[in-house]
C-alpha cells in the first residue's frame, strides 16, 4: 500500500445536491459537487486535487483531440443502510485501467493511487449517494494524452480526471437484441480489450441503425467471419444452456469485464457449470431453436445483470422462454445487490469501504 495521497482539496462554494431530484436520475447526466485531478508531467504524476467541478480549458492542438490516446473506466459506489459507503472491487477497474493504458502507450497510474483518489471523491461527496436498490454512484476514471503538438506520437504529457454521477438503473426492461453480422466492433490484433474511447466511438452508427430497426441493441460478432459471439452492445454477454453458463472466453477483442467475472465467481461458489470458450453463432441459434437456452444476459457495470427477452438473425427473431422460477440471472442480481448494499456478509471481500 502506498503512503496517503497528498490531495489538495478546494470544496465548492454552491453546493448543486439540494437542487437535485433523485427521482430522475438519468444515467451520467447529473454530476457530483467535485472532481479529481491529476498531470503527468516530466515522467511522474502530480498535483492531485478535488476541485469543484466545471469546465476545462486545452489547446485546440492537444493531441486527444487528433489521434484518441484516450481510455476510462467505469465502477461504483453503494450507500449501506447503516449509512457507510462502499466501491465495489475498484483494485479489478485500476487494473484494467492500467493494460488500457499500456495498450494506448500512456503511463500507468498507480493502482493504490487509482483507488486512493476514487475513494477521496466519494469520500467528499458522499451526500450524493442516492439510496434505495438499484441506485447508486457511477465512478468515471479517465486519461486522455495532452500534449499541444500535431504529430503522430505517444504524447508525454496526461490528465487523469475522475467524475461521479448518482444513477438509478441503465435498463426498465428485458432487451430484444439482434446479432450484427456488418459492422465490427474490434479485430484481432487492435485494442477491443481496452476501454479506449475509439471503440465506443466505432459503434455508435451499428447500434444507432440497429434502433431504427426496433431492437435495444446488439450482439456483436467476430470482425472476420462474423461467425462467433463476442459482446452485447458495451457488455459482456452470458447464456444459461442445458444448465450451464456459457460465456464468450476474453482475448483482444473482449473486454475483461469485472461484473462478469463477479457472476462467474458466484457461479462456481454455487458449483453451477461455467464454460469460457468461443461461442458460434449456429449453437446460440440451434439452443434457441430446439428449447436447450433457458436464459440470456448482458453483464456490465452500467447494466449490472440484465435479460435479454428476444434475439434475431437476418430477421428471424428467436424469444427466450418466459421465466418460471428462480432463474440463475435473478439469484445472481439479487445476491449481488445483497453483497453491495450491505445485507449480506461480505465473503469475497469486494467491497471497499470509503
Amino acid at each position: 500500500m502506498t503512503d496517503t495521497l497528498d490531495i489538495k482539496i478546494t470544496r465548492t462554494s454552491a453546493s448543486r445536491l439540494k437542487d437535485t431530484d433523485f427521482t430522475d436520475l438519468p444515467f451520467g447526466k447529473v454530476f457530483t459537487d467535485h472532481m479529481f485531478l491529476a498531470d503527468y508531467e516530466d515522467g511522474e504524476w502530480k498535483n492531485f486535487q478535488l476541485v469543484p467541478y466545471g469546465d476545462m480549458s486545452f489547446s485546440p492542438a492537444m493531441s486527444v483531440l487528433h489521434y484518441g490516446q484516450a481510455f476510462f473506466e467505469g465502477l461504483k459506489a453503494y450507500k449501506h443502510a447503516d449509512g457507510k459507503a462502499v466501491i465495489f472491487r475498484p483494485y479489478k477497474n485500476a487494473d484494467r485501467f492500467n493494460k488500457s493504458a499500456a495498450r494506448l502507450c500512456a503511463p500507468e497510474f498507480p493502482r493504490d493511487i487509482f483507488v486512493q483518489s476514487i475513494a477521496a471523491l466519494v469520500d467528499l461527496d458522499r451526500e450524493w449517494i442516492p439510496e434505495g436498490s438499484g441506485n447508486s454512484l457511477y465512478i468515471r476514471p479517465f486519461m486522455f494524452s495532452t500534449d499541444p503538438y500535431l504529430g503522430v506520437q505517444p504524447s508525454k504529457s496526461y490528465k487523469f480526471v475522475v467524475l461521479t454521477c448518482p444513477v438509478g438503473a441503465y435498463y426498465s426492461k428485458p432487451l430484444n437484441v439482434k446479432i450484427e453480422t456488418k459492422f465490427s466492433r474490434s479485430a484481432e490484433g487492435g485494442f477491443g480489450f481496452a476501454k479506449a474511447a475509439g471503440n465506443y466511438a466505432g459503434s455508435l452508427l451499428p447500434a444507432l441503425e440497429a434502433m431504427k430497426e426496433g431492437y435495444d441493441q446488439l450482439i456483436w460478432t467476430d470482425g472476420k467471419e462474423h461467425a462467433y459471439i463476442e459482446e452485447l452492445g458495451t457488455a459482456n454477454v452470458v447464456f444459461v444452456i442445458d444448465g450451464k453458463i456459457v460465456t464468450p472466453s476474453t482475448r483482444d477483442t473482449i473486454l475483461e469485464g469485472i461484473t462478469r467475472d463477479t457472476l462467474l465467481t458466484l457461479a462456481r461458489h454455487w458449483e453451477v457449470p461455467v464454460e469460457e470458450r468461443r461461442v458460434s453463432v449456429e449453437e446460440v441459434i440451434q439452443a434457441l431453436k430446439e428449447g436447450h437456452m433457458t436464459e440470456a444476459f448482458g453483464v456490465g457495470t452500467a447494466a449490472t445483470i440484465t435479460p435479454i427477452a428476444a434475439i434475431s438473425l437476418d430477421g428471424a427473431r428467436y424469444e427466450l422462454p418466459v421465466a418460471s422460477g428462480e432463474t440463475f440471472s435473478a439469484k445472481a442480481l439479487k445476491t449481488l445487490d445483497e453483497i453491495r448494499y450491505g445485507v449480506q456478509p461480505d465473503t469475497f471481500e469486494w467491497n471497499y469501504i470509503v
